[in-house]
């Protein structure tokens, strides 16, 4: 799968498909056996700037962003996201301060756990998030020959796909 930078790696497993924005290459690691083993298609990037490149292009239903990335940030990162996705995001972060976690949150976090964590917990707080989000969303919304995959991110119209960036969706969903 080709991948927006030389930080960013992406590869191809079976069931959800998960975002790991996170510069410590040991944690990454981490996440992704742990992601992987759970089977979930995993995309990494090293940095924000690539995360959210990463994020336009992959489409993930889940991302797990840390906090202290360098250049943009955790918050920075999670608000420009927030302009045009609605992807479920977890923050994992060694920061504990309630401030940090409350800005976070009314940033648009869907939940925040604290380095370190059990595997266990993380797993369940990603199930967490990612059902509330399509309980609160049919999973497809269908108006005459249009048809909105809203698991999947595709459209279709007549039966024929449509290319559409995350934008164009996300305005047509």
């Amino acid at each position: 799968t080709p991948s927006a930078g030389a930080n960013s790696e992406c590869v191809t497993q079976t069931m959800s498909k998960a975002l790991i924005i996170e510069d410590e290459q040991p944690m990454r690691r981490l996440l992704r056996l742990v992601l992987e083993a759970r089977g979930y298609e995993v995309c990494e990037a090293a940095d924000g700037q690539l995360g959210l490149q990463e994020a336009a292009f992959q489409r993930p239903d889940v991302v797990l962003l840390d906090l202290g990335l360098p250049g943009l940030g955790g918050i920075a990162v999670l608000k420009r996201l927030r302009e045009w996705s609605d992807v479920p995001v977890l923050i994992l972060s060694v920061r504990d301060q309630e401030a940090v976690k409350v800005e976070a949150l009314e940033n648009g976090a869907d939940d925040y756990v604290t380095k370190p964590f059990g595997t266990a917990e993380l797993l369940a707080r990603l199930d967490v998030i990612q059902r509330r989000r399509f309980t609160r969303h049919s999973a497809e919304i269908i108006a005459g020959g249009l048809k909105l995959d809203l698991l999947h991110h595709e459209a279709s119209l007549n039966g024929q796909p449509l290319k559409l960036t995350p934008t164009e969706f996300a305005l047509l969903k």
